[in-house]
């Protein structure tokens, strides 16, 4: 079954997350049409490789015609007509970012597979994915909108009392041009009260409007600190998830609504205190409230549009390298990394252009002696995008980086922590001026991890990790000198995203719980234990040389280049003890075997088949774990089809008979063999298989 089949057969509850990775960036239309077509193509590997893109948006376009002549619904056709343009307009020039739009949504579509196979979301999920949050948006969408509305009436407001002041100045002005003997007439006796009415009902309505505005600029201070602010922060916070496997990060256009009509409102009130600034200089007289209170209105506004813009300068991606877009914030010295900033305010007017700078380990831990430059340009002019609603932002695509050198010309000396436990921070600079304004305008990176080289990137992932798992701070440098533990709830939740992100299928409550107890011991599975980081990342397991996470990593490095048929199509149980082995496999049928990742090896994955001896006894047999060198010379499905063993003479046979539970072997494997069968070669003798019987003495640990 497809898997955009496998999505349509979802929950209501699962689909709502489907419905928000398309948008106009890859409509659902192309989706379904394309389902097959789409599903068969590289995009991962075309989102690094700009000549593959080219081919694969050109083939997809011409897909999407196909379809649409096959189409008979007119409408239809045209629909599709419409999105092919669009597509045109809006990858022609770049179709990578194309692929990197659909590797997004494919990989996306199968973490929420993944999920619903889980049954259960986890800790964190629940917290980002809640009823609450939707609730709280559509309270904001309501907010915003009511603040919208008071600004245009005053406007109104403002409007009038210019047209009653204009009435009044010419009644007034007419007046004083009388002839003094005229001034003492009846019809100028009248005149007087009435300019003094009109007076008052100006006075009036100017306290009126002021009045108005501080209840309005009050609401959107409220706003501001009460609902924007902390929308902003989740939104944050939600962008470290993702970056570590956790959910895709949507909600950024919402915001940059809700920050451009706050800002729009702002300014709006702002020119309306310049005009009433300027009905000032026409009429005034004692005690006007306009004097009085409009500078400390423009102040508050000032206050309020100059924190709302500063804030809203945000880091839109994450640094990262291109070679290894699942794991972002970890930059490998001179190698091109990108990132890109977005303004979420849509700015009335910019005196000059934006120019955003780069800068790198500005603000240093004390004692830190690694240190490192941008070895390219580090300025770019922010520009307005097509999809951004005229938003202002710039991608930084060909950064790198540099250690620097010192007196003597060697580089710093590490300090007490490793390489990739040093945290380090990417800062973006911009000044502008807006409506007489002047905004300084800084913002930084999630903490980042510079490695040397590619062996330290497992190591650095596990610090990206653990950092954005248990900690919400945006820059927190020195946070490894004293790292806090983590709940197995959390942690078993990130770890199985790993496996979803780079596999296409996260891990269930069993093998998760096969891994608890591997990290913590037994019985660790029966409650939500902490871990310590250095129990995870850096202390070798009991009698390995090697830790927790950098097996678990080997494993996940293995699956994604030799083992993902397999795994996705959930034949490989994988993390199981052998003492769960022996007894999920004793009472199946001879030559059942299961397929299980090597607690020995970094890398491996081996099998155990159960026999069955004349006198009843059970016998297990398992092999030397295969590990990425001989799975590079043979795919794993044609191993396990072409497996035979010698014994005693006989004629050489394959003892592989039902994968656990009980499918045979060519209905699960046939349709991934990649070569015919061998013919008189066998890859396996008994000097290479480990035999255990029910007693511990004769247990061999692979």
């Amino acid at each position: 079954m497809s898997q955009w089949k496998q999505i349509q057969q979802l929950e209501m509850r699962l689909l709502e997350h489907v419905d928000y990775l398309y948008d106009d960036n890859f409509p659902m239309d192309i989706r379904q049409v394309l389902a097959g077509w789409i599903e068969s193509q590289d995009w991962d590997t075309a989102v690094d490789d700009e000549s593959m893109a080219a081919v694969l948006f050109t083939n997809l376009l011409s897909q999407l015609e196909k379809v649409r002549l096959l189409e008979q619904n007119f409408l239809q056709r045209h629909n599709m007509k419409i999105i092919q343009q669009q597509l045109q307009l809006k990858y022609s020039t770049n179709p990578a970012v194309m692929a990197r739009v659909i590797s997004t949504c494919l990989r996306e579509e199968r973490r929420i597979l993944s999920s619903a196979c889980t049954q259960e979301q986890g800790p964190l999920e629940k917290s980002i994915q809640n009823s609450v949050a939707f609730e709280r948006q559509k309270t904001m969408d309501n907010r915003v909108g009511v603040i919208r509305g008071s600004v245009q009436l005053m406007d109104q407001a403002v409007k009038y009392i210019e047209d009653m002041q204009d009435d009044f100045d010419f009644r007034y002005k007419t007046l004083q041009s009388r002839e003094s003997s005229d001034r003492n007439s009846d019809i100028m006796k009248q005149e007087v009260p009435r300019l003094q009415e009109m007076l008052n009902r100006l006075d009036f309505k100017r306290k009126e409007i002021l009045s108005k505005m501080d209840v309005v600029i009050k609401e959107i201070d409220d706003l501001m600190t009460t609902q924007l602010s902390p929308e902003l922060q989740d939104w944050k916070r939600r962008q470290q998830i993702a970056a570590i496997g956790g959910p895709l990060l949507t909600g950024l256009e919402q915001l940059q609504s809700w920050f451009t009509l706050t800002a729009q409102s702002l300014f709006q009130i702002k020119r309306q205190l310049d005009k009433l600034g300027e009905l000032v200089v026409k009429v005034t007289y004692e005690s006007d409230p306009i004097p009085l209170q409009k500078p400390q209105l423009e102040e508050r506004v000032k206050y309020l549009i100059y924190h709302l813009i500063k804030s809203s300068f945000v880091v839109e991606k994450q640094p990262c390298m291109p070679t290894h877009p699942q794991r972002p914030l970890i930059i490998k010295t001179g190698v091109q990394f990108t990132t890109k900033v977005r303004l979420l305010v849509k700015l009335p007017e910019v005196d000059y252009q934006l120019k955003v700078k780069t800068t790198f380990d500005k603000d240093l831990p004390p004692g830190r002696v690694r240190q490192f430059f941008i070895l390219t340009n580090n300025t770019k002019v922010m520009d307005i995008e097509d999809y951004s609603n005229g938003c202002l932002s710039v991608e930084f695509r060909h950064l790198q980086l540099k250690e620097k050198k010192y007196i003597n010309g060697t580089k710093g000396n590490e300090g007490l922590l490793s390489v990739t436990e040093e945290l380090h921070s990417l800062s973006l600079e911009a000044c502008f001026t807006v409506q007489g304004l002047t905004i300084d305008l800084e913002t930084c990176s999630l903490p980042l991890v510079v490695i040397s080289n590619v062996s330290q990137l497992p190591g650095g992932w596990a610090s990206v990790m653990w950092y954005n798992l248990l900690t919400d701070e945006p820059r927190n440098l020195a946070f490894f000198g004293n790292p806090p533990r983590s709940n197995w709830s959390q942690l078993s939740e990130v770890l199985s995203w790993q496996f979803s992100t780079f596999a296409g299928r996260g891990l269930n409550k069993e093998q998760l719980a096969m891994l608890v107890e591997k990290l913590l011991g037994q019985h660790a599975s029966c409650g939500d234990y902490q871990v310590s980081w250095s129990k995870f990342a850096k202390e070798n397991i009991l009698g390995k040389p090697f830790s927790f996470w950098m097996w678990l990593d080997s494993i996940l490095d293995l699956i994604k280049k030799h083992l993902l048929p397999v795994w996705n199509e959930n034949y490989i149980m994988g993390f199981v003890s052998k003492e769960m082995e022996r007894a999920l496999l004793k009472d199946r049928e001879p030559g059942t075997f299961l397929l299980r990742f090597s607690e020995s090896h970094l890398g491996g994955i081996t099998f155990t088949w159960v026999e069955h001896s004349h006198n009843g006894d059970v016998k297990f047999n398992s092999v030397e774990p295969y590990t990425k060198n001989r799975l590079s010379a043979l795919p794993f499905p044609d191993i396990i089809r072409d497996y035979k063993v010698i014994s005693d003479g006989v004629v050489p046979e394959n003892p592989l008979k039902f994968l656990y539970p009980d499918i045979p072997k060519d209905e699960a494997f046939g349709r991934l063999y990649n070569s015919q069968p061998s013919k008189g070669k066998n890859h396996k003798t008994f000097a290479s298989i480990h035999t255990y019987y029910p007693h511990p003495h004769l247990t061999t640990t692979l």
